[in-house]
């Protein structure tokens, strides 16, 4: 059985960035069983041995106060890895020792990672590391995630501490006279009853009744109401001595403890300073420009833009290669196979439906590596900062900021880990309006029909308008939550306290597989589920198909257009020389009218054309006609879905290849579309119902009743904001 180490550690302490230098591009991201919080396996080899590589959710403390701290404890004392590495922030050190104190008291084999040294070098703190190794009674190794010093060194470390076997045993912290009294008296009773002695050393369990942590509490009353019950009334009792003497609660002493004892071993010499603490960092000064409130949201706008300038220009090529080659795929299947249903399904249903979302490959692929840039340079972290003073004026808390970038506040995010990342508000008012308002943001699945329709109708300007509809993103959900909060949900802001992580320069190693990352999930999603309801919405465009009546009728058609010109342009057409002469291209264009004709009185008649039509005399109010209702009512199960029903739609009245163009000029040349439909599709599609996968996750995390009222209220709003749009545009674009 391969040895297991998990990775541990304070958020920014380099946590990921280790674990991308250990195991590189071999790991792959899941959920862990039952919450979905990030969890991320790979695998390095040491001296021929493999070993598997767990990074742990961020976290600050092992109470379970938030998602990620529960998911980094229960995998802790559940799966038991061989040795835990803890990443500590060495220009932080007494901050990030608070959670090496509580793996002491969970008892576990323990690795202490000293990461960014460099960092503490700059800022003049010299770390006496031999000497805090003795005091911890830890092995202790100095390193620098970003560049892999010390990685081969941790590596060592860590399977020789874990080839001791030593059994986990909570390691004693003194927490004052009362609540060691308590302590000693509770580890009595939990030793005696073999209470939930199983899965938590004695001591720990102890400490976690102390905190009043509320997943250790309920654990016990299953396991052993009647132990629980006495345990819970000797804390009650501490409980009420230490507020009558000290007017404080026990957690908060222990946390006083724990940083006294963190304090007591700095300061035998530890940590030396080689200039004046008062020393402006080179992160402080740069946060003097970049968090200022004049400058701030001005640099923060323009790096926004030059992102979406960055995306476009860079991928311009790319997206044209690949668009070139699923044009050549489709004329080499319209080619190679008899006309006939698969030959539909091949060219409208995949490549037409899939391919015209994996041409968007290399645009999201430099978005996600700009926005990776971002966030490992420490630059959205200052984002959140800013948008803090923004925030409380809608009825937001600032740490509402993190959930609306992760769902798309900078275009190509996702609305579920967004939704998740609600759970760090401790206002049930402002998560609940965070949650019913993240997916106004433009994820990464808006991101191909953003690119789309601005590539199509605004391509002069293609950065500045993507730039524009991200601001306009912003600007509704700030206004939806602020009508949330003054009407359904509300009740007083609370206060926002957050850490800036230190500027640092990314890797490119860290970069790259960032992007890899979350390009390949885009991928995955098209090859699987995109294909799928591609596949699907095919049918339901193809079937019932034409009576014969109507069949017969287009080929009497046919015939007397083909009779009412000479053989000579007949025969001509036949062998498909269409360009022959004059009177053999006029007859090519009469019976490509007439097949076209023919596929679009069809597609009419399907399933999908029949709800398509039923619909238009309410959305021609928002300027869509049927085929664009069909991909709307695809995009519900996911937004990417609208891009390959347009491509499916537009396509199947197309039986020449040499006419085929791109999903974009084909848009552009309907007559049912122009900028202002382009505008009004636009708005619809970014404030629209969530994805089916959001709808459910908004569920989980509050209840049905929620999840229906956000596709309700999402759709309602979008409709007439369309609607207002169209009929704006089209009153001054004909006036």
């Amino acid at each position: 059985m391969p040895l297991k180490i998990a990775l541990a550690g304070n958020p920014n302490a380099g946590k990921t960035t280790l674990f991308n230098q250990l195991t590189g591009a071999r790991q792959q991201v899941g959920n862990y069983p039952g919450i979905t919080v990030d969890h991320k396996e790979g695998f390095t080899l040491h001296n021929g041995e493999r070993i598997t590589i767990v990074d742990l959710p961020g976290t600050y403390s092992m109470t379970a106060y938030s998602a990620e701290e529960l998911v980094a404890r229960d995998y802790l004392v559940n799966e038991k890895p061989d040795v835990i590495i803890d990443i500590v922030d060495s220009s932080n050190l007494e901050r990030n020792l608070y959670l090496t104190c509580q793996f002491f008291e969970l008892g576990v084999p323990l690795v202490i990672a000293l990461n960014m040294i460099d960092v503490a070098k700059d800022r003049g703190i010299e770390i006496k590391i031999k000497k805090l190794e003795q005091l911890l009674d830890v092995p202790i190794i100095p390193i620098i995630a970003r560049s892999g010093f010390g990685k081969e060194d941790l590596l060592e470390t860590a399977v020789r501490t874990a080839s001791k076997n030593k059994r986990w045993s909570s390691r004693d912290i003194s927490y004052g006279k009362d609540l060691d009294m308590t302590l000693t008296e509770l580890v009595s009773e939990i030793s005696e009853a073999n209470f939930m002695t199983d899965v938590y050393p004695s001591r720990y369990t102890a400490i976690k009744y102390l905190e009043n942590d509320e997943q250790i509490l309920e654990k016990g009353r299953q396991n052993n109401g009647e132990v629980a019950e006495k345990l819970e009334n000797i804390v009650s009792k501490t409980t009420d001595h230490t507020q009558k003497t000290l007017d404080v609660y026990p957690e908060a002493i222990i946390a006083d403890q724990r940083y006294g004892y963190i304090k007591s071993i700095i300061r035998q010499g530890i940590e030396i300073r080689t200039f004046d603490m008062d020393r402006l960092y080179a992160s402080d000064k740069i946060d003097k420009v970049l968090t200022n409130r004049l400058i701030g949201p001005a640099v923060m706008f323009l790096i926004l833009f030059s992102l979406y300038q960055f995306t476009f220009s860079w991928s311009e090529m790319p997206v044209a290669l690949l668009e070139s080659f699923f044009g050549w795929l489709g004329g080499v299947i319209e080619n190679t196979l008899p006309d006939g249903l698969i030959k539909s399904m091949i060219i409208s249903g995949i490549i037409d439906g899939v391919g015209g979302i994996l041409g968007f490959v290399p645009l999201i692929m430099f978005m996600f590596f700009g926005i990776a840039i971002l966030e490992d340079s420490g630059y959205l972290a200052r984002v959140a900062f800013m948008m803090d003073r923004v925030f409380r004026f809608f009825g937001l808390h600032g740490s509402s900021v993190m959930p609306f970038i992760v769902s798309g506040g900078i275009a190509g995010g996702c609305a579920v880990p967004g939704v998740m990342a609600t759970r760090t508000l401790r206002s049930p008012k402002e998560r609940m309006a965070t949650l019913l308002t993240v997916p106004f943001m433009n994820c990464g699945a808006k991101l191909p029909v953003l690119a789309l329709l601005i590539g199509a109708f605004f391509a002069e300007s293609k950065a500045l308008y993507m730039f524009l509809f991200t601001l306009l993103a912003w600007v509704v959900a700030l206004l939806a939550a602020k009508f949330l909060r003054v009407t359904i949900l509300r009740g007083a802001p609370t206060p926002f306290v957050m850490e800036l992580p230190p500027y640092r320069f990314p890797t490119i190693r860290g970069l790259l597989i960032h992007t890899w990352e979350r390009t390949y999930q885009y991928i995955k999603k098209a090859g699987t589920v995109i294909l799928g309801i591609s596949i699907l919405l095919w049918a339901l465009m193809t079937f019932p198909g034409l009576d014969d009546q109507r069949i017969a009728s287009f080929e009497q058609q046919r015939q007397e257009t083909l009779s009412s010109f000479s053989p000579e342009a007949v025969a001509d057409l036949q062998i498909g020389r269409e360009n022959f002469s004059e009177e053999t291209k006029a007859l090519a264009g009469k019976i490509r009218n007439i097949n076209n004709e023919e596929t679009e009185t069809a597609l009419r008649n399907s399933i999908a054309g029949r709800v398509g039509g039923a619909m238009e005399s309410l959305t021609g109010l928002a300027g869509f006609d049927w085929r664009t209702n069909i991909a709307l009512i695809g995009g519900f199960a996911a937004k990417e879905v609208i891009v390959s029903t347009l491509g499916t739609a537009y396509s199947m009245g197309e039986v020449d290849a040499e006419e085929s163009t791109s999903l974009g000029e084909r848009l552009k040349n309907d007559s049912n579309w122009n900028r202002v439909v382009a505008v009004s599709a636009l708005v619809f599609i970014m404030f629209y119902a969530p994805c089916f996968i959001t709808v459910v996750c908004i569920a989980r995390e509050s209840s049905w009743k929620w999840a229906f009222f956000s596709m309700g209220f999402n759709t309602v709003f979008a409709f007439f904001a369309a609607v207002a749009v169209y009929q704006i545009g089209m009153f001054f674009q004909l006036g």
